[in-house]
């Protein structure tokens, strides 16, 4: 059973070193790697990305991260790469990353994605070349994530993960203003997913969203931010097997996806630490 720690738009500056190392440390005990939904920072600084950083370093698991717009905001978002990076950080655009977890090879496709809406309410390259420049980019992004989902199956991937920013569906966009919807996230990252194949999605951004959705094609997608989830961090259970876990029925087809009913790890919430927590 590979245990995924996962959580998106924690917005660190200089004013919030040290808010999640405590609930990061016990890392270790309750999770086999973690992912970062981007959104890392506040202003897509150096300097907030050494914060970042910080947090993250050294801990008992690996890490891997996308950037968010925020990241982006100061146009500076190689250098945050850069300085997560130099802590230990796999950072993903397009590529993706085989992981060796206690002997199961475990892939990450990473991109940020980008916008453009969902099936019968989402743009087009068609008209104005701002227009088609702008869906333009959201389908190279889901090219590159498919590209690297299938590039981590034929490497020999027993379990594929898709991490994003920005959302594949709008199942874990429920709560936000349907008007904002197109800005959210786009069905292509979804079409890539489900071409490809993925054994679980993982996305942040839409802080006023839901946990839980899928693809048309059945792929499981957890909205991370945590504003959605309220804690440092939520843990997923994949079985590469296909093996039942946890009261969830087996699928003979592929890996089952299974979330611990909500118990809280044993150390307390509050502004100052946040803990972990595994999710139903």
């Amino acid at each position: 059973m590979i245990r995924v720690a996962a959580v998106g738009d924690i917005h660190l500056g200089p004013g919030s070193a040290g808010l999640l190392r405590p609930a990061f440390d016990t890392l270790g005990g309750c999770a086999d790697l973690l992912l970062l939904a981007g959104d890392l920072t506040r202003h897509g600084t150096p300097e907030e990305a050494r914060v970042v950083a910080a947090e993250a370093a050294g801990l008992p698991v690996p890490v891997v991260a996308v950037l968010g717009n925020h990241d982006y905001q100061s146009d500076r978002q190689e250098a945050v790469a850069d300085e997560l990076r130099a802590a230990g950080l796999y950072v993903l655009e397009g590529d993706g990353v085989l992981l060796d977890l206690d002997g199961t090879p475990v892939g990450v496709a990473g991109t940020k994605g980008f916008c453009g809406g969902f099936a019968g309410r989402s743009g087009s390259e068609f008209g104005e070349p701002e227009m088609k420049s702008f869906i333009r980019c959201t389908r190279a992004s889901a090219q590159a994530l498919g590209r690297a989902l299938r590039e981590l199956r034929e490497a020999g991937s027993a379990l594929r993960i898709a991490l994003t920013h920005y959302s594949p569906v709008p199942d874990t966009l429920a709560g936000e203003p349907r008007e904002i919807y197109p800005f959210l996230g786009s069905y292509l990252l979804a079409e890539a997913m489900d071409e490809e194949g993925a054994d679980l999605a993982v996305h942040g951004h839409a802080h006023l969203g839901t946990e839980h959705g899928m693809t048309a094609g059945g792929v499981q997608v957890r909205n991370v931010a945590m504003p959605v989830i309220g804690q440092a961090f939520s843990v997923y259970h994949l079985s590469p097997d296909g093996a039942a876990a946890r009261g969830v029925p087996a699928d003979p087809g592929g890996p089952v996806l299974a979330e611990k009913a909500g118990r809280r790890r044993s150390a307390a919430r509050s502004p100052g630490h946040p803990a972990g927590r595994s999710t139903a």
